[in-house]
């Protein structure tokens, strides 16, 4: 409870919420919730360094990766042997840092612990049940803030407080000991009249259910209608494939949805079967109470499960009105928070009206015309998010997102000399430990800069000791160096450590190949070709090459087959080629 002593010195006034019958209720502070994507965040500080949270409720504790530690100045000390946080790509080692000059939300945390481990979340980490399982907390993700809240004399009442009209279902609230790690908030609901424990976790990007229960179930990878739709990667170093299945129903604490279309992974949930993620965080709003371990939720609208029911009704059939009855924002921030909501949901008209509005009422703030941007650009409307990443770059130089994402837009244009600016200015900006690097890495490759791509590989596989994206950055310096017809022993073993960690990635097999070809290992070079051909048949890249090492290996007619199928589908691959130092 020590962050709660301290945070309720802090706040001047206990702000009341509206009345309930026999109960008390006093709001402890406000998190503003800014939606980036699927990830709700929130702003912090280490001193005067603004960092920014992913609000896990998922995350016993607080999390800090090694490399966000390392770049905030934070002294780590070696956790317990026993002690191996897991998560979606299974356990990491863990240490323990300790900060003295946190702020979140504008309050100060005197001292706060985080576990410091596990893969980068793309942002500083995450905050989680440690700060938010210290009292009461409202989830209210459709109108952008999460409060904690003190209760007392609550047992009879209702503590969804706003819901007028609208129906209320509740869950039971697993207990589990009293200790440092605070409980999740698990219940039980139902799927095909089956009984699934269920985690609310607002760091899961979609909502998802184990493939042990899913199989319990009767669904699996092969059932029909099931579909693949890629990987899922978390706490631990490994991704893990992942399916789209529809299921007969999901009923939860009452509220019942007809054919819900939910992720199904090859996960090890802990306590739980199911995560139940931020797509269903962003269309209900939630009261737990870690008091009476009961779950309060009211649907505020919006698709859930993959469904957008376009009229509710209430137990007794009436239909419900859900128009965001919140007031309407008066600052650059209350619209920010708004529309990024509302780009969450992929609404980006009126996504873009709130940006339009934040940039009005702060023409010198960065971020806003940022938030513009990437609505612009999923909009499909990429002239207006040129201007606005220019204009998001006047503003703030060092913006670091706001330099790669023009880099990309200027490298689709042609633009390499204005994508290379960018990358140089986003290179100096970083911290060493900076999980952009790799990002940057990237670049460097594309930009043919492979001693620039080297440096910011060294870096990053330095900081990320037990990170999920290290197979892509083994295979990232793989490639430079083979890009340098350099060190190709070193290049060898950073391939083969990429294809270790994901056997069937096309990419790793090409960048194997070519550092085999370098080495005049034809028929080994030959086999990655034709592994990474059957995995991307119309790689025009591929394919050049494998002409090129058949022609080596005295493969005429094969040689000519694969160039001029490798023409057909990118005329400039063979220019490409003698970049680097192949004019067969």
């Amino acid at each position: 409870m020590r962050l709660l002593r301290l945070l309720l010195p802090a706040m001047a006034v206990l702000a009341p919420v509206p009345a309930m019958a026999a109960c008390e209720a006093s709001k402890i502070v406000d998190f503003p919730v800014t939606m980036a994507g699927p990830e709700p965040m929130v702003e912090a500080k280490f001193g005067n360094k603004a960092a920014r949270f992913i609000l896990d409720s998922g995350a016993f504790y607080s999390t800090l990766s090694a490399a966000s530690a390392a770049e905030f100045g934070l002294r780590v000390t070696p956790a317990p042997l026993w002690f191996r946080p897991k998560g979606i790509g299974g356990d990491t080692s863990a240490g323990v840092a300790v900060a003295t000059n946190f702020s979140l939300a504008g309050v100060t945390i005197p001292k706060i612990d985080f576990v410091v481990g596990g893969s980068d979340t793309g942002t500083t980490g995450l905050i989680g049940q440690n700060i938010l399982g210290l009292a009461d907390v409202e989830y209210d993700l459709p109108h952008g803030v999460v409060r904690l809240i003190k209760t007392q004399g609550c047992r009879a009442s209702n503590l969804a407080y706003w819901a007028g009209t609208k129906p209320v279902t509740i869950v039971s609230l697993e207990t589990e000991p009293d200790s440092r790690f605070k409980p999740h908030t698990i219940g039980t609901v139902l799927i095909n009249g089956m009984k699934v424990r269920a985690m609310f976790d607002s760091g899961a990007q979609s909502s998802m259910l184990s493939l042990a229960m899913a199989k319990r179930l009767g669904v699996t990878p092969e059932t029909p209608g099931v579909v693949a739709v890629g990987s899922s990667h978390g706490l631990g170093q490994h991704s893990v494939p992942a399916w789209r299945a529809t299921f007969d129903t999901i009923d939860i604490g009452g509220e019942a949805i007809r054919h819900p279309k939910i992720r199904i992974a090859q996960v090890d949930l802990g306590h739980a079967d199911m995560l139940i993620g931020v797509d269903f965080f962003l269309t209900h709003r939630m009261f737990v109470s870690n008091t009476l371990r009961r779950l309060f939720i009211t649907y505020e609208g919006g698709p859930v499960f993959g469904l957008s029911p376009k009229t509710v009704f209430s137990a007794d059939g009436t239909a419900l009105d859900l128009t965001n009855k919140a007031a309407e924002p008066t600052t650059a921030d209350e619209y920010s928070r708004r529309g990024a909501v509302y780009a969450s949901n992929r609404h980006f008209p009126e996504a873009l009206a709130d940006f339009d509005k934040a940039c009005a009422l702060a023409p010198t703030e960065a971020r806003y015309f940022y938030q513009r941007a990437l609505a612009h650009l999923a909009s499909l409307q990429f002239d207006k998010a040129v201007a606005d990443l220019d204009k998001t770059i006047t503003l703030d130089p060092t913006l670091v997102d706001a330099r790669l994402t023009r880099a990309s837009m200027r490298m689709r244009r042609g633009n390499q000399a204005g994508a290379n600016d960018d990358v140089q200015a986003a290179d100096a900006a970083l911290a060493p430990s900076s999980e952009k690097r790799l990002t940057v890495a990237s670049f460097f490759n594309d930009l043919d800069r492979p001693d620039d791509a080297l440096r910011n590989y060294d870096l990053w596989l330095k900081s990320h000791p037990e990170d999920s994206a290290r197979g892509s950055a083994f295979n990232g310096r793989c490639w430079a160096r083979g890009l340098l017809n350099r060190d190709l022993d070193k290049a060898l073993a950073d391939c083969n450590a990429a294809i270790r960690a994901d056997p069937k990635r096309s990419t790793f097999l090409d960048s194997r190949a070519l550092v085999r070809l370098r080495r005049g290992e034809l028929q080994q070079a030959l086999a990655d070709y034709d592994a990474a051909l059957a995995l991307a048949p119309r790689t025009a890249w591929s394919l050049y090459m494998r002409g090129v090492t058949n022609k080596r290996a005295g493969n005429a007619a094969q040689a000519a087959a694969d160039r001029t199928a490798a023409l057909s589908i990118n005329p400039k691959v063979a220019e490409r080629a003698r970049k680097i130092g192949f004019d067969d």
